[in-house]
């Protein structure tokens, strides 16, 4: 008896041994477990500030570069949390990283925050009404990521501070995302280069992640602006050189060559300034194009031919032209490791719990736009998600897609974009009605439920360092193995903060009579006299 004791002891202290072997090997802490239950518990508890940083930021409604209420109210919290702020990054005045912590892991975590022009809208109601008309609003739900973010990272600072745990958070803003206007200037001006590894977060309709080339397209975004001199139109036309027809050309001409270019492009493009008025031949016009492809080289011979044609153009209608690169992305490839890590603690959270009112609405969204059957990947389109979407690999092929500025991190830095069940499927895109969501319970749980992911996520990463280490063998060994990061900006090229100040100046006395009051109000809802959800209107 005695012998049979002594054995199992010396097979439990064996395995004991073993098993603190391996969590040493693997930098493994025993407590990590315990602390993932305490974050998830305390984000519970969170779900009234979740609503009203997401209702709040919905309201200011805030374009591209004119983010200002919206930076101003999340680096408030940030400060008053402990962050120091560095504003007005890159010459970007809504721009801005806020820093906490010491040592390493270094772990950058991003959102975006701008809206879309035209989308105002009020949420939680199955019909069009716009808040402001002809406003813009948050039709791509971008007022939901960085509230998620701040969340998981308060929380999980919480935890370091207590157990001394080594790390820093850096929190940032993708301003004008829309625009890809700034993380190719986060990039060039060395915003990240202390970065081991980035979780940046984007509003979907289900919990996920993937690795490997996105299959989306890259782009430059230029304007090209043609001077002429004027004349009267009736008058003596002959003494005009017309600035507007070398812009109407130069888009006959590129419409002729899209016949032959490869079906993966994406190009597009406005008319932002086509003269003052018909009596007056217009001195100056111009043209504002999206080129997109999915390779640095095909965007490349893009951009070069574009601006060929210009000049071709201009000499034909005796104009001068300039051009402007005014925003730039690569296409996507993302983190395998840290996807891997991410998806495994999706597994653990699941997906928010929706009830009766929050499926009637999306279901009801989905008859209004008359929404698709199924997906693009195949899942069928009736109401809100109930089945996790699964960890995705590279695209095998792609025709082309969008584009998101998040690529050029990307390519420098260990990162995965997490999508969170904020929104309605099958909604347009960058249209009113995928505002209708972001300030009503489904964005509010979906947010919740995805900070719990980034924050046990966080806590797998600051103490598991085999995370980052395979992170950045991938990087090296695969990811940039025979692509190497080319940016399209110069050193001298300025980030267009110009952008939206128009509109932005028109709209913004209009939209501040909007802005959310949580001391009157217990939501944005209740305080635009909404009983969620309408399904038709009163």
């Amino acid at each position: 008896m005695v012998y049979k004791k002594s054995m199992l002891s010396l097979l439990f202290l064996f395995f004991a041994m073993y098993a603190g072997a391996q969590a040493k090997k693997a930098n493994l802490n025993p407590k990590v477990e315990t602390w993932k239950k305490e974050v998830i518990s305390k984000l519970d508890g969170k779900s009234k500030t979740a609503q009203e940083m997401v209702d709040m930021v919905f309201s200011f409604s805030e374009l591209g570069f004119q983010e200002t209420e919206t930076s101003a109210y999340l680096t408030n919290i940030l400060e008053k949390n402990g962050f120091i702020i560095e504003r007005g990054i890159g010459g970007i005045p809504t721009a801005w990283m806020a820093k906490w912590g010491n040592g390493k892991p270094f772990i950058a975590l991003g959102s975006d925050i701008d809206g879309i022009p035209k989308a105002s809208q009020k949420p939680g109601v199955a019909y069009k009404e716009p808040i402001v008309e002809g406003g813009p609003g948050h039709g791509e739900g971008h007022n939901s990521g960085l509230p998620l973010v701040i969340l998981s990272a308060l929380e999980v600072k919480k935890i370091m501070e207590r157990e001394q745990l080594s790390g820093t958070l850096m929190i940032w803003p993708g301003v004008a995302e829309e625009l890809v206007g700034t993380k190719a200037w986060y990039i060039r001006d060395g915003y990240f280069k202390d970065a081991d590894a980035c979780i940046f977060t984007h509003v979907g309709n289900n919990m996920g992640v993937s690795w490997g080339d996105a299959g989306n397209n890259g782009l430059v975004s230029v304007e090209f602006k043609f001077e002429g001199s004027s004349a009267h139109s009736a008058g003596s036309p002959w003494r005009g050189k017309s600035a507007l027809d070398a812009v109407e050309l130069m888009n006959v001409a590129w419409n002729f060559k899209r016949e032959h270019m490869k079906p993966t492009q994406r190009s597009h493009y406005v008319i932002t300034d086509g003269g003052d008025q018909p009596n007056v031949v217009p001195s100056k016009a111009s043209v504002w194009y999206y080129l997109r492809e999915r390779t640095y080289e095909d965007i490349k011979e893009m951009y070069d031919q574009a601006i060929l044609y210009s000049k071709s153009v201009a000499a034909m209608t005796g104009t001068t032209v300039s051009h402007q690169l005014l925003g730039t992305a690569w296409p996507g490839h993302f983190n395998r490791s840290i996807a891997e890590a991410v998806s495994a603690n999706i597994k653990k959270i699941g997906l928010p719990v929706w009830d009766s009112s929050d499926q009637q609405l999306a279901r009801a969204v989905q008859k209004l736009v008359n929404a698709p059957p199924k997906t693009p990947t195949g899942e069928i389109i009736d109401g809100l998600a109930t089945k996790l979407d699964t960890l995705r690999g590279p695209v095998q092929f792609s025709w082309g897609a969008g584009s998101d500025d998040i690529a050029d991190i990307a390519w420098n830095v260990p990162t995965v974009v997490l999508r969170y069940p904020a929104n309605i499927p099958g909604t347009p895109g960058h249209n009113w009605a995928d505002a209708i969501a972001m300030a009503t319970p489904i964005a509010h749980k979906g947010v919740l439920a995805g900070s719990k992911v980034v924050a046990t996520t966080l806590l797998d990463m600051l103490t598991n360092p085999a995370i980052i280490s395979n992170a950045w063998d991938y990087h090296k060994n695969v990811q940039t193995k025979d692509v190497k990061y080319i940016p399209f900006l110069e050193p001298a090229t300025r980030p267009a903060i110009h952008l939206n100040q128009k509109i932005m100046d028109e709209f913004r006395p209009q939209l501040k009579k909007y802005y959310y009051d949580p001391s009157r109000f217990k939501t944005y809802l209740e305080q635009l006299g909404i009983q969620y959800p309408e399904l038709e209107k009163k």
